[in-house]
């Protein structure tokens, strides 16, 4: 059986949180990484409207929850107990209420606070199929009328929180953190003159941020342009379609998604993959 390799091929990692993982997962595949971390997380400094909605949640103010990360649903029960004292009665008003899970990682930290989950979404757990199963549930549930709280991670989704209201329901956001550019920027200005200067293969790319602040400082740079034609060069293997719709918005088209939105699953397939998609792209001229 043949084992995937990149044979050699010089790979983006534009990942924060496991980017140490990540890049020895490329390593362990014969691939060359580049380490940019691209984003970190920050609390919000003022957390007004998350323990505003706590307080809500325990008065019987809302019908549904949604929580989308796994990290935000952890520092919303972080920020709740720092500023109330507390985070048992909101955890016991959790419990009483119709809550849905984006996907595993928000279940996962839900399962360990003992709170029932009512709905999760599908694979690969985007905001679509969040909307679909809820529109699944909607003999048993419909949202029209219904106080709805979105528990928001990095920027606000605009397109989940519209079709929401077009269904019906009321929609409270609840910003519990926010990604924002990395303290040192060296790894991703690196990057970005990396990309411009035809010294990479593969872009990995596993949120939509990624895109998004590698472009801006590639803006900041004066190379904004030049990036995006040094990427329509390189294989562009993206984890998820939130990430791969940022990029087509880009025009950048994208090469491959694994079959599962998982980071070994993206790294093995990229790695099966890339060299033959690497020799097409330069016969192309794309």
């Amino acid at each position: 059986m043949t084992v995937p390799s990149f044979q050699g091929l010089r790979v983006l990692v534009l990942e924060s949180r496991r980017a140490r993982e990540l890049a020895s997962i490329v390593t362990s595949y014969g691939g060359q990484p580049l380490v940019a971390p691209s984003m970190r997380e920050v609390p919000l400094e003022s957390n007004v409207v998350a323990v505003a909605f706590a307080e809500a949640l325990v008065r019987g103010e809302f019908d549904v929850v949604l929580l989308l990360t796994g990290v935000g649903t952890r520092a919303l029960v972080d920020v709740v107990e720092r500023v109330l004292g507390t985070s048992q009665p909101f955890l016991d008003a959790l419990r009483r209420t119709k809550v849905v899970a984006r996907g595993p990682k928000p279940l996962a930290v839900l399962r360990e606070l003992q709170v029932p989950v009512w709905l999760t979404a599908p694979e690969p757990n985007t905001w679509r199929e969040l909307l679909g199963a809820l529109d699944a549930k909607a003999d048993e549930l419909s949202l029209q009328g219904l106080r709805v709280a979105v528990q928001e991670y990095g920027v606000p989704n605009p397109d989940l929180l519209s079709a929401l209201e077009a269904r019906g329901a009321r929609v409270t956001r609840v910003p519990v953190y926010q990604w924002m550019l990395p303290d040192d920027l060296a790894p991703l200005r690196a990057a970005v003159r990396a990309v411009t200067q035809g010294d990479l293969d593969v872009a990995l790319f596993t949120t939509a941020t990624q895109v998004v602040h590698l472009l801006q400082v590639a803006d900041s740079m004066g190379l904004r342009d030049a990036v995006l034609d040094g990427l329509r060069r390189l294989v562009i293997a993206s984890i998820v379609r939130t990430p791969s719709e940022e990029l087509r918005q880009q025009g950048i088209d994208v090469d491959m998604e694994p079959t599962h939105p998982k980071m070994g699953y993206l790294v093995r397939e990229a790695a099966e993959r890339a060299a033959e998609l690497v020799k097409r792209k330069q016969v192309s001229g794309r």
